[in-house]
């Protein structure tokens, strides 16, 4: 089964957020490892980024409410695909459906 999400493929949970998010989640959380540079460019493209007409009626202390929901409860985003039950099929006396 694939997902699309406004025309957008969706195979893995990471691309859900992509798309829920419009950016790269990565952007907004950063990676482990990373240096103070190459956090100061991230913060910065982000910054660019909401800059964008695109986003400009998005409120600053929303986009800042959601950064710490995510960054503070990650577990919300454990999306985990579910194992469909196996067809039960009908029996009758002696002959299989």
């Amino acid at each position: 089964m694939r997902n699309y999400v406004c025309g957008h493929r969706a195979d893995t949970p990471q691309d859900f957020l992509e798309l829920a998010l419009g950016t790269p989640v990565d952007l907004w959380l950063g990676v482990g490892g990373e240096s103070e540079e190459e956090r100061a460019a991230r913060l910065d493209a982000a910054r660019d980024i909401l800059t964008d007409p695109q986003f400009s009626d998005l409120p600053d202390d929303l986009i800042r409410l959601a950064a710490r929901v995510v960054e503070d409860h990650p577990d919300l985003f454990n999306v985990v695909p579910l194992a469909r039950p196996a067809r039960r099929r009908a029996v009758r006396k002696g002959v299989a459906a």
